[in-house]
């Protein structure tokens, strides 16, 4: 794997400036982090022999990566193309928020907006509607189908050329092994890897309404004749000992568990990606076990780990 694309995967400084919308803005100064942070990262750093799996996750790919020097932690299968489920959701939120269209635009949901391929549940009905920054809300926090669908059923061009601009950014980011079929992530036909999907939260974390978003723990919306109680999908939300900047679940039969997460643990800005894990709380579970082995530092603590009930999966 080259050292351009490791570089692309964890080069982004923090402090990339933003626009109103929590856009990055391609500056000057931003470029000129991107220079220097490529400069931290030796060569196919992410097939390095001396990383590998310390903590035995439950995870078919795992890949944590410290997000500031481009260190890779952990390292589990990272190149393996795997179906992704709603972790597209992310690549949903940032093609919507690039095109700049009005956040409080109503948008009326369609029956074309029903899933007709796992036929997913959804309490958002065909003649509901909410605003653009509304249904943007509930896909990140509650993972809610529908409210993809209609993001990119409203794009300029529709759902076709939303899609084409997903595989469009994904090309754009360097993520060679990443393909997009749909906004949702229901087809098992949106693939990525590991590596790929570090790339994506690299870039997606200097989207201030995605990381606001992705972490809100509930919310509620007006439907009309009342309101609709969402919550978030990520267990960890909801737990005191995880700072979580920005985070992602997924699931379809075929992907298995999926969580990405950019988080702080221990003093360092870390990108954890988890891929393919089964068992219904196994990516929580896994992540539970990369935090404790890092505020540990980095010993294998999984005997007390488990011993103490911290992990359910």
């Amino acid at each position: 794997m080259s050292s351009a694309r490791v570089h692309d995967a964890i080069a982004l400084s923090a402090t990339t400036a933003l626009d109103r919308r929590g856009a990055p803005l391609h500056t000057a100064s931003s470029a000129a982090s991107d220079a220097a942070a490529a400069r931290l990262v030796a060569s196919d750093a992410l097939h390095a022999s001396a990383v590998g799996d310390p903590v035995a996750l439950r995870s078919g790919s795992a890949l944590v990566i410290d997000s500031k020097t481009g260190q890779v932690l952990l390292s589990k299968d990272p190149g393996a193309v795997r179906p992704i489920a709603s972790l597209t959701k992310l690549m949903t939120a940032a093609v919507t928020l690039d095109a700049h269209l009005p956040l409080d635009q109503p948008i009326t949901i369609t029956r074309d907006d029903i899933d007709t391929l796992k036929w997913s549940s959804s309490r958002l009905r065909p003649g509901i509607t909410l605003s653009r920054e509304e249904l943007l809300k509930l896909a990140l926090m509650s993972s809610e189908n529908r409210a993809a669908h209609a993001l990119a059923r409203t794009y300029p061009g529709g759902t076709t050329a939303f899609v084409a601009a997903m595989n469009a950014k994904a090309r754009a980011l360097g993520m060679s092994q990443t393909h997009y079929f749909d906004p949702t992530g229901l087809s098992p036909q949106n693939e990525s890897s590991a590596h790929d999907l570090a790339l994506l939260v690299n870039d997606v974390r200097n989207y201030a309404l995605i990381r606001e978003f992705s972490t809100h723990p509930k919310s509620a919306v007006d439907v009309g004749r009342g309101e609709l109680q969402y919550r978030n999908t990520d267990h960890l939300i909801f737990n005191r000992g995880w700072d979580i900047v920005l985070q992602k679940t997924g699931y379809i039969n075929e992907a298995g568990h999926c969580l990405v997460l950019n988080a702080v643990v221990q003093g360092r800005n870390v990108i954890v990606v988890l891929l393919d894990a089964w068992g219904k709380y196994s990516h929580f579970g896994d992540a539970e076990r990369i935090r404790y082995w890092m505020q540990h530092s980095g010993r294998t603590v999984l005997s007390r780990l488990d011993a103490r009930g911290a992990v359910d999966d």
